[in-house]
């Protein structure tokens, strides 16, 4: 049995990290509000804010054999060590892809350059300096996971489900699309993620990864989501241009064509992950995927309020202008 803390563990991933070091046997402790979601089974629960002084009297002095953190806000992050990084046998630091400084060079591996960490109010600057106050406090004992896009049944960013909901959602009718044309998508399954990193906690694995799925045609996991959806109408695709001049915005966010990424970042999508695979990672197919996404996506709701993509009246107005357009022509 293994005793490891997790630094969060109500929310998403960290929840799927508690549930599946249950279900392994292991003695898993969750230390956080519980704001972010339902404490998971089996789990002990320490309710506490971070950013108060006696935030970790109840786990420190504890040999832990992992502790995993989830957060990047500096003050939390420094706080923990501070505590806890004597107490560790193992410390696993849940970083990003987005702390690369460039996102022009496909293929790029670990060893590319970072942002400066400046501006800790930056969410990819912020992630780089708890990369390196972790390094400096944890030392070779420390592995640093770096995801991408992390996708799966729970997803609150509604970047990858918006496609296969929304098709669902048209059924038989049109589906405003980007250009597809050589564009990629690069995704992670939290499922995959959560028990990669359990496996890897558990060999004591170190060192800096990007735990990212296979680079995809952005096209092909479109069209995928369109059989999975049983999506029968037409997919108009328009070129960024257009899109740009029609007030839509890239990746995510309101008013946006999720997983759409501008040319000049397209590598963003195509980062090596070739570490990742000789050290065990491992990605489940894409139907399964998108099948488990569309069933949460009911359950939910395909018409409910999103966080990303358009409306479907805002996708509507845009498919009828461009009717328009090519009727004028």
């Amino acid at each position: 049995m293994t005793r490891t803390l997790i630094l969060g563990g109500t929310g998403w991933l960290g929840r799927e990290i508690a549930e599946q070091l249950v279900a392994n046997g292991d003695d898993v402790t969750c230390l956080a509000r519980g704001e972010s979601g339902a404490v998971p089974s089996g789990v002990t629960f320490i309710r506490s804010d971070r950013r108060t002084p006696d935030a970790y009297v109840l786990v420190a002095g504890i040999a832990w054999d992992e502790i995993i953190e989830l957060a990047y806000e500096a003050d939390l992050v420094t706080g923990a060590l501070e505590a806890l990084a004597d107490c560790a046998q193992h410390w696993t630091l849940v970083s990003s892809v987005s702390v690369y400084a460039s996102n022009a060079e496909a293929g790029a591996d670990e060893e590319a350059v970072v942002v400066e960490a400046v501006d800790f109010d930056d969410y990819a600057q912020a992630k780089v300096a708890a990369e390196r106050v972790t390094t400096e406090a944890v030392g070779d004992h420390l592995l640093i996971a770096r995801p991408g896009l992390i996708v799966e049944p729970g997803d609150t960013s509604d970047r990858f489900s918006y496609w296969v909901a929304r098709l669902a959602l048209a059924s038989h009718e049109a589906v405003l699309l980007p250009e597809v044309r050589d564009r990629s998508v690069q995704f992670i399954d939290v499922r995959d993620l959560a028990a990669w990193l359990i496996g890897a906690g558990h060999r004591g694995l170190t060192g800096i990864y990007n735990a990212v799925g296979s680079e995809r045609d952005l096209s092909t996991v479109l069209l995928a989501a369109a059989q999975v959806a049983g999506h029968t109408g037409n997919l108009i695709s328009v070129d960024d241009e257009w899109l740009i001049e029609h007030s839509v915005n890239y990746w995510a966010g309101r008013r946006s064509l999720p997983l759409w990424l501008p040319r000049s970042d397209s590598a963003f999508a195509q980062r090596s992950r070739d570490r990742f695979v000789a050290a065990g990672g491992t990605e489940r197919n894409l139907h399964e995927v998108l099948e488990d996404v569309l069933a949460d996506e009911r359950k939910r709701g395909l018409d409910r309020e999103r966080r990303s993509g358009l409306t479907r009246e805002e996708e509507n107005l845009l498919l009828d202008e461009i009717a328009r357009q090519l009727a004028s022509v």
